[in-house]
């Protein structure tokens, strides 16, 4: 019994304990915090210790409790990078003594729930990298211990609550990368204490509130990367503190403010990217602690102010990308610390300053796209820090300083587009760093020295548009990473050699326009890489190397303008890659490939110019993506157009002249909605044009020579029957209808006076006969739409087809028309006719010695790149006195030059030619080439001589 007594004590001990324990429990903050836990998602179990039959938390993995032992509170929560998911439980409330609470780098969701507001001891509040989501909870502004708000990358929207401004004690507010919108509230002027403001990457808009400028203790202010507008204000100048200026990327407009040169703390300012006008204000200058000065993309004008050189700390500086003119300041070389100067695609002019030299830390210059004249200072060689240099498109004179590379770690160097004279340095590799070479559209001879060639590190080669000489440089195949060599429009000659299949890594070779002869080496079909290849307009012959169509990344393929032969192998049709093929100009037979249907991608196919038999493939009707040009005039194709073709619905341009093709224009050509021109004259087709409106308006010739057609723009197809006999000379006034239409396509080229002048002059002194250039194509990109004129067609016929200028054939008031190519259509011929300008305005025929480009349109761009006075390009047997005759030869040798543009698509319509012919007639010139509105001086800038053709 006595046993049985203990043990009963026992339990009843036991259960006394328990009772006692259970009555006491988890306290309320414990309580909160399981609440808190229940809405999270916690896959990893990281709060696997909150028990909940402990009587506090203050031992639980993330809180921090006070070290009152009667009472702990807890003070700290941090569940950072704990994988947790799941929302943040209205509970958080609770926690009344909380002071920090860091929650940062999981994947909550939901919004920031409102009773943190009653967390009235929080200090610091860390929340970013979450996906929290709708507005910022306006009774955050209740915190009024906060000094840190942590909210960046996020998804909160909405603007920020005006109550912000009662963060007194606000010292750290980061917010971006979410999508906050709206206004920044005027309240955020009463934060005294605020130091840093982040809020780039959000949808901010409005105005900077001028009462920024009472944050007396702002260090940063970010605000990048939204949609700002309106002025800076200068109220920004108040603040002293301020170290880091970052409100890049907004729509900022207006000048910028004089006042920010009080910022005397500044060290960095980036307000590139917005829409600020005006000049730079001098009082920038004042700023001794910038370090780096970011302005570029704006709309800034006016002269970079000698004051900037007073930046003495400053490493980097930016004003690129504006409408800066003037010189560059000597006073740049004052900033001896200076690492990075780019100032351009601007007006700058002058020469490049010498003292530029003297800037010892200098590793970035560019001052591409200016109108920077005189020589590359030789001192640019000495520059031990230099490695890259940007020059390009200026017009730089002299020769490439010959030691440039010898003291330098140079990386990238790009002096393309000048006039630049003399052979590449030798030693542009000699420390084995160079990666980038542009020298192309120079003046540069001689051969690609080893230096070059032999350049391990080299990715791009581009040489084109200068007067190399020797063979293709074959060394160039042992570098590994070479990607790109551009070497066309050179005098390069002999064979492209078969080692050209070791360049592995090669995806752009550009041999264009040179002399290359022989066959194209077969081993091209080893450069799995390639997708850019342009052998055009050089003297290959043989077949086309099957090869070739290994090569399956290639895009864009141009074997034009050369003399391949034979037949098209029918693997063409395995690229399936290409968006560009031409083949015009080449003597290749046989039949289409009815293979070409497979290149889905294709947007140009140009096969003119060749003697291709046979009927047009149906197949080529499945190339939906063909936009820019299907061409198969100049050959020897017969039967009927495949009513496939009217599949095209994007085609621009459609060539099927000067065939053997019979039937009728298919009725499906109704379809093709975009064409802008097309050309079926010269075959034998029947039958009724199309009615698709752009047909009827097409001029005649391109329907001519096709006796059996009819319809608008020709004859009507079913003439009113008539008791008379058809007249007996109808063939005689055809041939002279069809002179004065050829006439009439070019007539209001002749409302101008000027070529009234010139062919009034040429009517006593005509020109030679013209013909074909035999020993080489021509060296400009000229689109396979043109085609040459009429052989042997001189003025004299002109004048004999006229009566000599017989009234009866002149159409408006005091005009002489002048149809040289007898083939004058919408954009088509428009090539030809800026042909015919040229020849009239410089009493030169189309062909030209070699070392003048070859042809009429190169000597013309070379003359005006080369001087800035262009009364020596006119015919020297006219009267160029008369300034106003003078003037509106400027003119038309301007739209001459739009005609021939290397790009078809930038060409003018005929349309456009007579409205600016039209309204030249009009205009009242100012012949000063100073004062010009049309700037002949400086014509690399002139909207009508700029050559866009990439």
């Amino acid at each position: 019994m006595e046993r049985i007594s203990y043990r009963r004590l026992a339990v009843f001990v036991l259960v006394i304990t328990l009772l006692v324990h259970q009555t006491k429990g988890l306290n309320i903050e414990g309580q909160h915090l399981l609440d808190i836990k229940s809405k999270l998602g916690d896959k990893f179990n990281n709060l696997g210790n909150w028990n909940p039959n402990d009587s506090a938390p203050c031992g639980w993995i993330g809180v921090n409790c006070t070290n009152d032992s009667n009472d702990p509170v807890v003070w700290s929560l941090d569940l950072s990078s704990m994988n947790l998911s799941g929302y943040l439980s209205q509970s958080i409330g609770g926690l009344v003594h909380l002071t920090h609470l860091n929650l940062s780098f999981n994947e909550l969701s939901r919004s920031i729930p409102k009773e943190i507001g009653n967390c009235s001891s929080l200090v610091v509040l860390t929340l970013n990298n979450n996906k929290f989501e709708a507005n910022i909870p306006k009774e955050l502004g209740k915190l009024s211990f906060l000094t840190t708000l942590n909210i960046y990358n996020n998804r909160l929207s909405g603007p920020f609550p005006n109550e912000i401004g009662n963060l007194s004690s606000l010292s750290q507010l980061v917010a971006y990368s979410n999508n906050i919108s709206g206004s920044l509230p005027r309240s955020l002027g009463n934060l005294k204490r605020l130091i840093s403001f982040r809020a780039g990457q959000n949808l901010i808009s409005g105005s900077l509130p001028p009462e920024i400028g009472a944050c007396e203790s702002l260090g940063l202010l970010g605000l990048a990367q939204n949609s700002l507008t309106g002025e800076v204000p200068k109220e920004i100048g108040r603040l002293k503190s301020l170290t880091d200026m970052i409100l890049w990327g907004n729509q900022l407009s207006g000048d910028i403010p004089k006042e920010l040169g009080n910022c005397s703390s500044l060290e960095i300012v980036a307000l590139y990217d917005n829409k600020l006008v005006g000049a730079i204000p001098k009082e920038l200058g004042n700023l001794k602690s910038l370090k780096n000065l970011y302005m570029y993309r704006n709309g800034l004008n006016g002269t970079i102010p000698r004051e900037i050189g007073n930046l003495s700390l400053a490493t980097e500086i930016d004003f690129s990308e504006n409408e800066l003119t003037g010189r560059i300041p000597v006073e740049f070389c004052r900033i001896s610390g200076l690492q990075l100067l780019h100032l351009f695609e601007n007006q700058l002019t002058g020469v490049i300053p010498v003292e530029l030299t003297a800037l010892k830390n200098l590793t970035k210059l560019d001052l591409s796209i200016n109108l920077l004249t005189g020589a590359i200072p030789s001192g640019f060689q000495y520059m031990t820090k230099l490695d890259s240099l940007l020059l390009f498109n200026n017009s730089l004179i002299g020769s490439i300083p010959q030691g440039l590379g010898v003291y330098s770690q140079l990386w990238l160097l790009d002096l393309s587009i000048n006039s630049l004279t003399g052979k590449i340095p030798r030693n542009l590799c000699k420390n084995g760093n160079l990666s980038f070479l542009n020298l192309g559209s120079n003046k540069l001879t001689g051969n690609i020295p080893t230096g070059v060639t032999n350049c391990k590190t080299l990715l791009q080669l581009r040489l084109a548009g200068n007067s190399f000489t020797g063979s293709f440089p074959s060394n160039l195949c042992k570098l590994e990473d070479l990607y790109a060599v551009e070497l066309d429009q050179n005098k390069l000659s002999g064979s492209i050699p078969s080692g050209i299949g070791k360049c592995y890594a090669l995806q752009r070779l550009h041999l264009s326009d040179n002399y290359f002869t022989d066959e194209l080496p077969r081993e091209v079909g080893n450069l799995s890489n390639l997708v850019i290849l342009n052998v055009s307009s050089n003297f290959l012959n043989g077949r086309i190397p099957t090869g070739i169509f290994n090569c399956k990344m290639l895009q864009r393929l141009d074997l034009s303008r050369n003399k391949f032969s034979s037949a098209l192998p029918p693997e063409i049709g395995s690229l399936s890659q290409l968006e560009l093929l031409k083949l015009s100009e080449n003597e290749l037979s046989g039949n289409v490939p009815v293979q070409l249907g497979n290149l889905s991608r294709l947007t140009e196919l140009q096969m003119g110019g060749n003697s291709f038999s046979g009927g047009i493939p149906a197949e080529l009707g499945g190339l939906s993506s063909l936009q820019i040009a299907l061409n198969l005039s100049y050959n020897n194709l017969s039967g009927a157009i495949p009513p496939e073709l009217g599949n095209l619905v994007l085609l621009e341009y459609l060539l099927l002249n000067n065939n053997n093709l019979s039937g009728e224009i298919p009725e499906s050509f109704q379809k093709l909605s975009s064409l802008l021109g097309c050309n079926f004259s010269d075959n034998d087709l029947i039958g009724p044009i199309p009615s698709l409106p752009l047909f009827q308006n097409m001029p005649v010739t391109s329907f001519s020579g096709n006796k059996g057609l009819c319809g608008k723009p020709l004859r009507e197809c079913n003439p009113p029957t008539s008791s008379l006999p058809f007249p007996q000379d109808t063939s005689n006034k055809s041939t002279r209808l069809g002179k004065i239409v050829a006439i009439t396509a070019a007539v209001i080229g002749g409302v101008s006076l000027v070529l009234i002048v010139v062919i009034i002059y040429f009517m006593r002194h005509p020109v030679e006969t013209v013909t074909p250039l035999q020993d080489k194509p021509t060296s400009s990109t000229v689109s396979d739409i043109y085609f040459p004129p009429k052989e042997g067609f001189t003025f004299r016929d002109l004048v004999v087809a006229t009566d000599n200028f017989d009234e009866r054939f002149v159409i408006g008031s005091g005009a002489c028309e002048y149809a040289y190519t007898m083939k004058v259509t919408e954009k088509c011929d428009i090539y030809s006719y800026g042909v015919v300008l040229l020849e009239l305005l410089t009493g030169r025929t189309p062909v030209q010695p070699l070392d003048q480009g070859g042809d009429l349109v190169t000597w013309v761009r070379n003359y005006i790149r080369n001087n800035s006075i262009l009364s020596g390009i006119l015919d020297a047997r006219l009267n160029l006195q008369d300034e106003k005759i003078f003037a509106h030869m400027i003119i038309v040798l301007k739209i001459a030059m739009r005609c021939t543009n290397i790009s078809p698509l930038k060409r003018p319509t005929m349309r456009e030619v007579v409205f600016m012919l039209n309204e030249s007639s009009k205009r009242e010139v100012n012949v000063d080439s100073s004062a010009s509105d049309d700037n002949v001086s400086s014509p690399s800038h002139d909207t009508y001589f700029n050559d866009e053709s990439g």
